[in-house]
């Protein structure tokens, strides 16, 4: 089963820090790509062009059409970094409900754990 690591990202694809950097580096995400599925990565946007965080609102829309892209790829597993917590200095309680609605072959950061409970799965911590 291939393997997605998904990461927060900014619009302008500029994976220099943090899990984007990781992303960048050992997973396939691509320079000057900040949305979507690349190689084995998924990024996910919390900063916008000029690396200043986007409002929760824009974020939950980038999370709600990841949440519908993981649902139409069972055949792959996703494990999602706390995206928003890091750079973008969102809390992890104003992101990780966001992912309520994720399907089965979503994993999450073990921080995530005491916010959306035993009915998902998670990995170390990144």
């Amino acid at each position: 089963m291939k393997e997605i690591f998904v990461f927060g990202s900014n619009l302008a694809g500029i994976h220099g820090a943090g899990a984007a950097k990781v992303a960048y580096k050992k997973h396939g995400a691509r320079w000057g790509m900040g949305v979507g599925h690349y190689g084995c990565s998924y990024a996910i946007p919390t900063k916008d062009q000029s690396i200043k965080s986007i409002s929760l609102e824009d974020i939950e829309a980038f999370v709600a059409a990841f949440i519908l892209y993981a649902a139409a790829h069972p055949e792959w597993d996703f494990t999602v970094t706390r995206i928003g917590c890091g750079l973008a200095g969102y809390k992890d309680e104003e992101i990780a409900p966001m992912f309520v609605n994720a399907t089965g072959n979503v994993m999450f950061d073990e921080a995530w754990k005491p916010i959306l409970g035993d009915d998902y799965i998670y990995w170390g911590t990144f």
